[in-house]
């Protein structure tokens, strides 16, 4: 009796890996990482220009008669729609109003456009809407213009949702990682890795013996609790896609400084750890939607750190590291057992479409 096996049929396997195909879109071109970063840098900033695209913050600092706004866009796919500790219409309005925020902002008006797949339900879609309009009250924004879209059916996936923003900008605040110096005190305002893992827990159907909870939120109010205590913050980053290890590693690029962290100081809750050991994933990389870091002059620290602390959404937030003068660029991190690793920029995401 003989046994016969068809040949596999390799054009069909994929890499888990993006890779760096300049002739085609891959996933990895949105997660954050080098990818997004060369697509940005080949593709999309040589067609636009300008001075306020070239600082490359979470938002664009602009001047219109004599008045500093902050002005930031953003898009939003992330499956499933709705997951443990928030939804996609949350996420649209967090997500813009965190943008504005890293710049020192007050977020004040939003846009919201809707691209709706044929077919999707309509409950679905007002569960969606009021989620958002929820979040934004409760961000003290407010939505003032929309547009909705619908396209065939099997060429989008339910809802995704783009939204701009605008905020003012008071004077004396000057937040961007150029003015990050060596001493520079980092800090971050709570546990990381909660938004990525709790979306890919609802999204695979895992279990890890507890529920976890997005952490996302809207951090304007937590800015302002900063600079009350001073206007002299450096920098402000909310390390969405690509995590800590993203943001980290922009800042350090943008500043031409070094980063050390203590690995044992960066907050992770047990749940995200033992999830991403169980994957094989590094909570450094995975995304948060609630979350700021920080680089702080070391004379401010101490009570820009105890004004976080007395904020909600601070309660937990630590030192972690501090900006240095070598290695410039780079990201280190010393490890519990005193040895030291690099903490490079990601290709792409460890989970994509988490927002």
């Amino acid at each position: 009796m003989s046994e016969t096996t068809e040949a596999p049929d390799v054009l069909a396997w994929t890499c888990p890996l993006p890779h760096r195909d300049g002739s085609r879109v891959v996933m990895g071109h949105g997660g954050g990482g080098a990818l997004s970063a060369e697509l940005v840098r080949d593709v999309f900033a040589p067609a636009y220009g300008g001075p306020a695209l070239s600082a490359m913050g979470d938002s664009a600092t602009v001047e219109l008669g004599g008045t500093r706004l902050a002005f930031s866009t953003d898009s939003f796919v992330v499956r499933p729609l709705f997951f443990p500790g928030g939804s996609i219409g949350d996420l649209a309005v967090n997500g813009t109003v965190n943008d504005l925020a890293m710049s020192g902002a007050r977020p004040a008006f939003l846009s919201c456009g809707f691209i709706l797949e044929e077919g999707v339900e309509t409950e679905v879609v007002r569960r969606v809407a009021e989620a958002l309009g929820g979040a934004a009250r409760t961000a003290g924004v407010e939505v003032v213009t929309g547009d909705t879209k619908v396209v065939e059916a099997g060429h989008g996936d339910g809802v995704y949702i783009n939204t701009s923003g605008i905020g003012l900008i008071p004077p004396g605040i000057d937040l961007r990682p150029q003015r990050v110096v060596p001493g520079d005190v980092v800090i971050v305002s709570g546990p990381i890795g909660v938004h990525g893992v709790a979306v890919m827990s609802v999204r695979e159907g895992l279990e890890f013996g507890v529920e976890i909870e997005s952490d996302c939120a809207a951090l304007a109010g937590l800015v302002e609790a900063m600079l009350a205590v001073t206007r002299d913050l450096h920098v402000l980053r909310d390390p969405t896609r690509g995590g800590l290890a993203a943001a980290l590693n922009e800042i350090a690029s943008a500043s031409g400084t070094g980063v050390v962290v203590q690995e044992r100081a960066v907050p992770v809750p047990a749940p995200v750890a033992n999830a991403c050991a169980v994957l094989g994933l590094d909570p450094m990389y995975v995304a948060n939607e609630g979350k700021l870091v920080a680089f702080v002059p070391r004379e401010h620290a101490d009570a820009v750190l105890a004004a976080m602390r007395a904020h909600p959404l601070g309660r937990e937030a630590a030192v972690i590291g501090e900006a240095v003068a070598a290695h410039p660029g780079m990201v280190v991190a010393r490890t519990g057992l005193g040895g030291t690793r690099v903490v490079d920029l990601p290709l792409g995401e460890q989970l994509p479409r988490i927002c």
